[in-house]
């Protein structure tokens, strides 16, 4: 699991832009969105095209997305039970 949540540091700084970020600089527990990271709408987005790009993962209820996109750990436990590639 630690491998998975470094993979997605490091896709979420790539796909976002963060270039003044690193993966040490994230922490995995803590919030993507409001403090924590400050995510928007629009990075949101961008972390459903990438789980579906990397991993086959469709999600299609929003409120489910809201649960899964708290921090990097519920995202990679989502991922490590549903990937599909």
């Amino acid at each position: 699991m630690e491998d998975l949540v470094l993979q997605l540091k490091n896709q979420i700084i790539e796909v976002l832009n963060l270039e003044d970020m690193t993966a040490d600089d994230i922490d995995a527990s803590a919030p993507l969105f409001g403090e924590g990271l400050g995510l928007d709408s629009i990075d949101a987005l961008e972390l459903i095209v990438l789980l579906e790009r990397e991993y086959g993962i469709k999600l299609s209820n929003p409120t489910e997305g809201k649960q899964i996109f708290k921090s990097i750990d519920s995202i990679a436990d989502y991922v490590s039970k549903n990937r599909k590639k």
